[in-house]
């Protein structure tokens, strides 16, 4: 089922295909053929910018709850046969100290129908009924509506779609390893819990490259939209850690 057949949502994504085509058309004089590459970015940084105070929540939600973690830690050793005290008790103490255990997950679901919409509208041959001029746009030759993977295992490769995408993936891959490096969690002394496990800091340290990877089978489009992300996200947590550094952990 097409959720966008649903008329709220096909207006939605007729309205931001308006306003896409409206700005890639203001920006050709300044970016010709790249202009709609440039409106994403554009849409990016205003996304971004948008969601400046979640980040600065994201940021005290993640020192609370490093500063929680002993606590946490005992009441997980306290109540770890019943599921259901354990629970109450971890929402009471978040609740005393203000805070919330889903608030590092914000920006993501924030973000998440940007990334829809931007997705639906550079891999539809027509929006409302009327061809998609967005898809006759590039980036340096490559289009924006076309998938690594497609261009891989459909036939058309190019030299432009292999470069294009190539820099934007060493730009993810090293803002991964930049944010995996300043940003890697340490173990805990004393702590035996399986999550201060060498092997689940690993697993987490992993995640950081999954962006790059979900990069790869989605339209250029969308995979400069990420590229932009990820530099800004490593940016801000740089800065809001410095504004907000995190205490030497110690146990309960």
């Amino acid at each position: 089922m097409d959720p966008f057949a649903f008329p709220p949502l096909a207006a939605l994504l007729d309205a931001a295909y308006g306003a896409m085509v409206g700005l890639s058309t203001a920006l050709e004089p300044l970016a010709e053929a790249s202009a709609a590459a440039l409106a994403v970015v554009l849409v990016t940084l205003l996304v971004r910018t948008l969601l400046i105070p979640v980040g600065i929540s994201q940021a005290k939600a993640e020192q609370t709850r490093f500063r929680l973690a002993p606590k946490l830690r005992e009441l997980q050793r306290r109540y770890k046969k019943n599921p259901e005290r354990l629970q109450k008790e971890t929402l009471a103490l978040y609740r005393t100290e203000n805070a919330s255990p889903f608030a590092g997950m914000l920006p993501v679901l924030a973000q998440a129908p940007v990334i829809g919409i931007l997705y639906t509208l550079f891999i539809r041959t027509d929006i409302a009924g009327h061809a998609n001029e967005l898809l006759a746009h590039d980036l340096f030759g490559a289009p924006l509506g076309q998938s690594l993977v497609s261009a891989l295992f459909g036939g058309t490769m190019t030299p432009a779609v292999g470069l294009v995408f190539g820099a934007l993936l060493v730009v993810m891959l090293v803002a991964a390893e930049i944010t995996r490096r300043v940003f890697q969690p340490q173990p805990i002394e004393g702590d035996d819990s399986p999550l201060n496990s060498p092997a689940m800091l690993r697993v987490t340290s992993a995640l950081h490259y999954l962006t790059a990877v979900f990069a790869i089978f989605v339209p250029l489009a969308a995979a400069l939209y990420l590229t932009v992300t990820v530099v800004w996200t490593l940016v801000q947590r740089v800065i809001l850690r410095r504004r907000f550094p995190l205490a030497v952990p110690v146990r309960a």
